[in-house]
Order: structure tokens, then sequence, then C-alpha cells
């Protein structure tokens, strides 16, 4: 065979076997089945050698073929999560607002569906909008996530801030909110540094506390009366008593928490007042408002409770001393429907980053009207159309004579309070006068 005819016949067997592989050396050639005789007759050595490199891992061209080709679908299927892991994962701080009723609190509880919280309805739509991998939402310190404060059960928010690390998608405030049912808002966004945790970096809290004003008349006036409007008078008595929770006292009797000698319960109020009241449907209603560094469990219930039991006259104002001692007293819890977190501030990490040209105060004055336009929406109406219906309040006061505020002080008030003396606190409340500065108490 002449070269013209050895060169057709390499061609061909090319065509037939694949690219020529020198260095696998003529074992594996490979020749064209003959017409009418089944399989072509293998080179010594040939089955065996493929039967030994299919056992090595040795890959063939029709597998590299079909690995290629399932590879292809894969990398298909999954382009939308590779663009999301390119995109930057930053620590930003979210505003949110919402109404808590039905829900068992802030904080979630893993591995408990009984019991639904807000948590439970954010981790999901962060997840559903693609601002963070599914496996981050089964475990949250993944993301570093951390609310400033935890509202309990019923409790609505309209300033609660909460730090994580997400992708920053595009539009990610519309798509986080199109997850979300509307009683549960995302008003705004803001990047923090690296290491910021909302919890530990929050100065103090604001909340404030609605009820019907009709909680605040003698107990001798019909409790469900809904066309009782406060007096300026008792208005003015009502804003002397919550002055006196001012300043740095032991609040153990204010939570189920707290022993009278654990130094954590001893806790600061900046200010507490109630605002002028307001007219709702028919049915007056009136805002305290209390500034804090933090708070405990149940503790601004139960200070807004000890003053409504001690207005209606079930309660003495010398109980409000004896709440600073060690002695156990027996103070009422007002209904949780009333409780919102306004606001947070951050006042120290504004000084220290807010204007270093990287990143914004935690001030959210530009979302002031999405917050005031919220609880106009959402909140004040749950609090209203839940009081017509369920009568907490109404029920709530109801218990009151059960309670027992005629508990004796301790003979030592062992809590490091500097006491002012009965003449001084009464002199300070008969002139409208703040009788709760730092580190001092009302005394009777």
């Amino acid at each position: 065979m002449g070269l013209p005819g050895l060169r057709a016949t390499a061609w061909a067997l090319r065509r037939a076997c694949g690219p020529w592989t020198p260095h696998l050396g003529p074992r594996l050639l490979c020749l064209h089945p003959m017409a009418g005789n089944g399989e072509a007759p293998m080179p010594v050595g040939t089955k065996q050698e493929q039967n030994k490199k299919a056992r090595s891992g040795w890959q063939g061209p029709t597998r590299i073929w079909e690995e290629t080709e399932q590879q292809a679908k894969k990398l298909k299927s999954s382009e939308d999560g590779e663009q999301q892991r390119k995109l930057p994962k930053r620590k930003i701080v979210l505003l949110m607002a919402y109404s808590g009723k039905g829900y068992h609190g802030m904080q979630r509880n893993v591995g408990s569906s009984k019991f639904k919280t807000i948590e439970d309805d954010l981790v999901s739509a962060l997840v559903r909008s693609g601002c963070i991998p599914e496996n981050h939402g089964e475990d949250m310190r993944k993301m570093s996530f951390q609310r400033c404060a935890r509202t309990d059960k019923g409790v609505s928010a309209a300033g609660q801030v909460v730090s994580l690390k997400v992708w920053l998608i595009d539009d990610i405030l519309e798509k986080i909110n199109s997850h979300l049912p509307s009683h549960i808002r995302i008003l705004g966004l803001k990047r923090v540094t690296g290491g910021f945790n909302s919890k530990n970096k929050c100065d103090a809290r604001t909340y404030f506390y609605m009820l019907p004003t009709f909680a605040f008349a003698h107990k001798d006036h019909d409790s469900q009366d809904e066309t009782y409007r406060l007096s300026t008078e008792t208005l003015g008595r009502v804003n002397r008593l919550l002055a006196c929770y001012k300043g740095t006292h032991n609040f153990h009797n204010f939570t189920s928490q707290k022993g009278p000698h654990e130094p954590s319960a001893r806790r600061y109020i900046l200010d507490m007042f109630c605002e002028e009241p307001f007219v709702r449907e028919g049915m007056e209603f009136a805002v305290i408002k209390v500034k804090g560094q933090s708070f405990m469990t149940h503790q601004i219930r139960k200070m807004v409770g000890l003053v409504v039991a001690i207005v209606k006259g079930y309660a003495p104002e010398s109980v409000l001393e004896r709440c600073w001692g060690e002695a156990k007293v027996d103070v009422p819890k007002a209904p949780g429907l009333g409780l919102v977190l306004e606001r947070v501030h951050f006042e120290k990490y504004n000084q220290r980053f807010g204007h270093d040209g990287l990143h914004e105060p935690l001030d959210w004055a530009r979302e002031e009207a999405e917050v005031t336009a919220f609880k106009e929406q959402h909140i004040y109406p749950t609090i209203i159309s839940t009081e017509r219906q369920e009568r907490s309040m109404a029920q709530w006061l109801s218990t009151l004579p059960m309670h027992n505020f005629s508990a004796t002080a301790h003979a030592a008030a062992g809590v490091g309070t500097k006491m002012v003396s009965s003449m001084q606190c009464q002199e300070a409340i008969g002139l409208g006068g703040d009788c709760g500065q730092q580190e001092s108490s009302c005394s009777t």
C-alpha cells in the first residue's frame, strides 16, 4: 500500500475512533466492524487495557461529553445563585415597623412553629427575596443577626432596628417588603460598620403606652365609661407620679426575672410623661412615653399598671418607694396591647461614625413621615379596634382589687439609693416638681 493509501486508512480510523492519541500506543487501535461478521477483531490486550483504565477512572470521549453536558445544565440552573454570590455581602441595619397583634413577640423561637414571631416572617422574606442564603434562615447567627429590642407578645413597634449581613441586591427594600404582610414593613436601610451590633450599640430606647383615659377614672367611677374625659388635674397628678420613675432605681419588683440584690435590676430612666389626650372613634386615649437605657421583661407594663392603680385609689402613693426596697411588692401588669417600641437611640455611634464620610448617622429623620403613616394606618387602629372588641383594659381594671398593695416595707432599703424625706417628696408633688432625679427616689 502506497503512502496515499496509508494516509486514507489513517484518516478513516481517526474518524471512527476519535482523535489520535500517540502516547497510548498501537494497542488502542480501533477497526471498523467487518460487514456481516459482528464485532471487529480487537488487538491483543485492548479489552484488558480498557477495563483497567475504566477501573482507574479513565474517561472516554462519550463519558466526557455526557459529564460536560451535565455540568452545563447545572451552571445554567444556578446562574442566579452565582450572580448573588458575586454581590457584596455587607453589614446593614433595617428600620422596621410592625403591629404585634397575633404574634408571640419579636424574637424567633428556632425549631418551634407553634408560637409565631415577627422574626419568622422577616427571615422568610429575607430568604425569598434573595438577600440571604436559605441555610442562613435556619441559623440566624450566620448572618450576624441581632435585634435592638425584644418586644413581648402582642407588642408593636414603629422604630425597631435589626442589624445583619446581606447581599446588597437591587431594589432590596421593595423586594423584602413584597414578601412581608402589610402589617410588617421595612422602612429604611443604612450601611454600618462591620462590627456593629444593634443591641450593644443602642444607648437608649423610647416606648409609648397607649390606653383609654377611663383607666385613670376613680375606682368608684364606671370603669367602662367611654364618655370619660381626663381632667387637667388628673393628668397633672399622673405626670407627677410618672416623674418619680426618673433616675436610677432598683426595678426588681417590676419584673419576675430579677432579685433585689442583682445589679442588673438597677435601671436608669431618662424621662417618663403622659401626653395630652385625644379622641378616636368617640373614645378618649392618652399616650405615656418613657425613655430609658434598657428595660426588663414586663417592666414598662408594670410601671404603667402601678400608676393606674394609685390614681384610681387602689394603692397608696407610698407603694412607689416600697418598690425600690428589698421587700416584694405586688405590682399589677397592664395589658400588652398598648405598648409600642417607638424609637431606638445610637448617640455614641453617631458621634463616632455618623460623620466620618463613610457611614450615615442612625437618626432616621428622612423616614419619619413613613413611621408616622404606619402608626396611623396599622398601630393606632389595631389598639383602638382591639380595645373595643376585646375590652382588654376594662377587664384588667376589674382585677386591680385583687392585688395587695399594703405590704410592709423592708426595714433596710439595701439598694444604695439616696432617699428623700416624705415631706420633701409631698412638697415636690404638690408643686409639680420632679422628685425622681438620678440616684434618688420618691419617698412618702
